[in-house]
């Protein structure tokens, strides 16, 4: 089959003929039918995020089932599935508790090694090299999965509409509902219009917010935003976007501030844009040398709270966001600003790390 590769630090995707293995008794194989371009995976190709090569990126897939391991229930070949990004192991201690957006097999196995829970990739070049795979590797006409990350699609739904469910929306759901736990008529800010703070804007309106405000420095970004439901846009580049938060909100500033970059800059935004008792979730992945500064007497004498989101929970969260798009109620492909096919994976990413793409673009494979 074949497959965009990413090779080595900074250099282009390679696109390439490839291998892939059957499914263990535990996984599925997936026809892939497009898959988002997430800034997580343009990380990994600058080397922000250590990960071995070769490797094949690609972790929002949209696509039918083609083959299920013999343990597999639920799913049969023909099922129209997304993904979700974080492939839960089922079996590890934050599993067990409820937390499988911090799966301890997820992270020491796949986000570390580029492998499936039994060490091993199913991926490889024709002489039989490894490719690891980041998540299920879906820059891949074909990718292999566990069952833990596969969910059914609505029918009616196109595929491409919500390959980025899996991971954009995902993240944002987990933010939203776990860890801020945003009520109906809260005031929130989204710091960084992309992929995932598009998400954060559609949904805090679904969870009833009384006022959403998009904060960015591109202007095409904050119109975008406007269509997908903020109620405000400040351009930080123009104005100091603390202030301009406050002054919008009566000098009160936001119950809830999500930083959706990864950045100092972004944190400092959200950090200083809260209501006393106020919440900064961090969402964005930063490189891991990233630090942002915290006045400790200040988050006392004000009772910040400041955490930390990585996900949703997926065998918890996944459905209900499916019945949100079957519904209606959620319209992820309002925020799809662009299409690309697999031999345009590279220039997808080159568009993406010069901050041209509004919302999110999605590698149609098929």
């Amino acid at each position: 089959m074949r497959a965009a590769v990413h090779t080595a630090v900074n250099e282009p995707l390679r696109l390439e003929d490839i291998e892939h293995a059957a499914p263990a008794d535990d996984e599925v194989t997936i026809e892939v039918a497009s898959c988002g371009a997430c800034h997580s995976d343009l990380h990994v190709r600058k080397g922000e995020l250590p990960f071995p090569t070769p490797a094949v990126l690609g972790h929002e897939v949209a696509g039918t089932v083609s083959d299920v391991g013999r343990a597999v229930s639920g799913l049969s070949p023909g099922d129209r599935v997304v993904t979700s990004f974080i492939m839960p192991c089922g079996r590890c201690a934050r599993c067990a508790a409820g937390e499988e957006e911090i799966c301890l097999d997820f992270f020491a196995y796949n986000r570390a090694k580029g492998q499936l829970y039994d060490g091993r990739s199913r991926l490889s070049r024709p002489g039989g090299e490894p490719v690891w795979m980041y998540s299920m590797g879906g820059l891949a006409q074909r990718t292999v999965t566990p069952a833990t990350s596969v969910y059914r699609v609505p029918d009616g739904v196109e595929l491409s509409d919500v390959a980025a469910v899996g991971c954009s929306t995902m993240t944002a759901y987990g933010a939203l509902r776990h860890a801020a736990d945003v009520r109906v008529g809260d005031t929130v800010a989204v710091i960084a219009a992309g992929g995932v703070g598009s998400a954060l804007i559609q949904l805090a309106r679904v969870f009833g917010a009384g006022e959403v405000i998009a904060v960015d420095i591109g202007e095409d970004k904050l119109e975008a935003a406007r269509q997908l439901g903020a109620t405000s846009t400040v351009n930080s580049s123009e104005t100091d976007a603390p202030t301009a938060i406050r002054e919008l909100t009566g000098g009160r500033g936001v119950d809830v501030a999500f930083e959706a970059l990864g950045s100092r800059a972004t944190f400092e935004v959200a950090r200083d844009s809260v209501v006393e008792g106020g919440q900064v979730v961090v969402v964005g992945i930063a490189p891991p040398e990233t630090v942002g500064e915290l006045n400790l007497a200040t988050i006392a004498r004000r009772k910040l709270q400041v955490k930390g989101s990585y996900g949703a929970k997926p065998r918890r969260d996944m459905p209900v966001l499916l019945d949100l798009v079957a519904r209606g109620l959620l319209r992820p492909q309002d925020a799809v600003s662009r299409h690309y096919s697999l031999d345009e994976a590279e220039e997808a990413f080159t568009a993406l790390d010069r901050g041209e793409i509004r919302g999110r673009a999605v590698i149609d494979v098929a």
